[in-house]
């Protein structure tokens, strides 16, 4: 028990000193980028909140705002040929071959690659490996790696309960299964239960992975309203596709009286419409929660930073740090509390879409009977 508590709390300070570092560099490189261009000390604290939150084709060192780590770029030029190369070609504003990265301030593709072709900005088809797609592969390995941990040792110790960190996992997954998966489809929990099951590890995972800034963690992936969306998608694909003719029966000729239905098709229409909501709602839900806690720690944190600037006082920019160090730790831990409730929450919600498509008519349940 001690060596977990230990383990915990080296854990938390991780994630308490990790951020302020992290913020301090960047507030530290804009301060020396702005004084440069304008001869002042003043930072930009939104260019510093989305760079953290953005996709990026390099991946900043922990406590350092220069070193990142180069990822491949793959993109098809205007002439239709591809190109692979290293993002490091085109770091600092350099062009390669025609491309580059655009400026954050750009108009039309901010951050983005570029071609230039006779002195205009065409955006190639972009298959790079970006931190968010680095991050995604690195969510999905660490999930398949708890997993099969699992499976190795009830392979060797079939009649012994696992323990330490096998033993956690085991907890969550019969605790999610259990609990939520067969208490709601029943029957047709063992069809459905891999898919929520998969979803809920890897939206914890990249939860926890996105509050620590040390790389390899950091990536701000649930903030990332694309891949909420994917993950929504693939609830609203398996809700539908596998629906029963009494779930699409309800939707099409609901049982309300028949006014609402002809000649005005009122209830067909909220019916129909509420199947696109419910997916909307799950993607929502996630991306705000996890994007807006992510905001409110670098918000405070830079706080330090703007008072230091600002006020050019010690005793104002020391009582805002103990004051942002202090708000800031209490909004990591509540995320960390938050990243294993938006997990359930949004496998609940799964589960629950689901089983309302797998309901079945009186006639169907009596031709199952006979």
């Amino acid at each position: 028990m001690k060596r977990i508590l230990t383990i915990l709390m080296t854990l938390v300070m991780l994630l308490a000193v990790a951020p302020f570092a992290l913020a301090q560099s960047e507030a530290g490189s804009a301060d020396a980028q702005k004084t440069e261009a304008q001869g002042d000390n003043q930072i930009n604290p939104k260019k510093i909140i989305f760079a953290h939150l953005g996709d990026t084709y390099g991946w900043e060192l922990p406590f350092t705002h220069d070193v990142r780590l180069p990822l491949p770029i793959i993109v098809r030029g205007n002439d239709g040929s591809w190109r692979c190369f290293s993002s490091a070609r085109l770091m600092n504003g350099a062009e390669y071959e025609g491309f580059k990265i655009a400026s954050a301030d750009d108009a039309n593709y901010p951050s983005k690659v570029v071609e230039m072709v006779n002195g205009t900005e065409y955006r190639p088809l972009d298959l790079s490996i970006t931190k968010d797609v680095l991050a995604l592969i690195i969510s999905a390995l660490v999930v398949l790696a708890c997993v099969f941990s699992l499976v190795r040792w009830y392979r060797r110790n079939p009649m012994k309960a696992p323990r330490k960190g096998v033993g956690i996992i085991e907890v969550i997954t019969q605790f999610v299964y259990d609990g939520v998966i067969v208490c709601t489809l029943g029957d047709k929990a063992k069809k459905f239960g891999p898919y929520l099951l998969t979803v809920f590890f890897l939206i914890l995972f990249m939860n926890l992975l996105g509050l620590c800034v040390i790389f390899p963690a950091g990536a701000n992936l649930t903030g990332n309203i694309a891949i909420t969306m994917f993950l929504a998608v693939c609830t609203f694909l398996l809700t539908n596709l596998f629906g029963t003719k009494h779930y699409w029966k309800d939707i099409f000729w609901p049982d309300v009286p028949l006014w609402l239905k002809f000649p005005i098709p009122i209830m067909p229409f909220i019916e129909l419409f509420g199947i696109f909501t419910k997916p909307f709602a799950l993607c929502v839900r996630l991306f705000a929660n996890m994007m807006g806690g992510h905001m409110i720690v670098l918000v405070l944190t830079l706080l330090i930073f703007i008072f230091q600037a600002t006020m050019n006082s010690m005793v104002v920019t020391g009582a805002t740090t103990i004051v942002s160090v202090a708000f800031s730790l209490f909004m990591l831990l509540i995320d960390t509390l938050i990243s294993f409730i938006q997990a359930y929450v949004f496998t609940m919600l799964s589960t629950l879409f689901i089983s309302l498509a797998q309901e079945k008519g009186e006639k169907e349940q009596v031709i199952e009977s006979k």
